[in-house]
């Protein structure tokens, strides 16, 4: 565990301070960007970018040390807003083979009116329901 601060310490005794530097967790995750200190340990909070060991990076905003507001993930690709950690509300989610759904998303799910653009960019149009999309139609411009 490391953290390397920038910016002011809180003075004792005073409510948790936004401080930014950079953190890297017991797994090997590294974080870097804004957080607080409470109770001899981070919570992120404001905007900031966590690594994962496993490839997938977040760039974003973070509010209760969870990913909330406005963030991308880059792995398969995610852009959109996020709560709790969850892509939820509008977003665009990348597939490795550049193929992308456009629209909302609950709690990590495809789930509403959205947008289909497969590899020959075709556009398809239709009810995303988590997996299925039962009866896309083709997009005419």
């Amino acid at each position: 565990m490391l953290v390397v601060e920038k910016g002011t310490k809180k003075k004792e005794g005073s409510a948790p301070s936004l401080q930014s530097g950079v953190y890297i967790f017991p797994n090997g995750d590294r974080y870097e960007g804004a957080f607080i200190v409470t109770e001899g340990r981070i919570e992120r909070s404001g905007t900031g970018t966590q690594h994962f060991v496993d490839g997938l990076v977040y760039t974003g905003q973070w509010k209760n040390d969870k990913m909330n507001g406005k963030g991308e993930v880059k792995y398969h690709q995610s852009d959109g807003d996020f709560v709790d950690n969850e892509c939820h509300g509008m977003g665009i989610y990348t597939w490795p083979d550049g193929s992308k759904y456009t629209g909302p998303f609950v709690h990590n799910k495809l789930l509403g009116t959205g947008e289909f653009t497969d590899t020959s960019n075709r556009v398809w149009c239709g009810l995303f329901t988590r997996k299925v999309a039962d009866g896309l139609r083709l997009k005419i411009s």
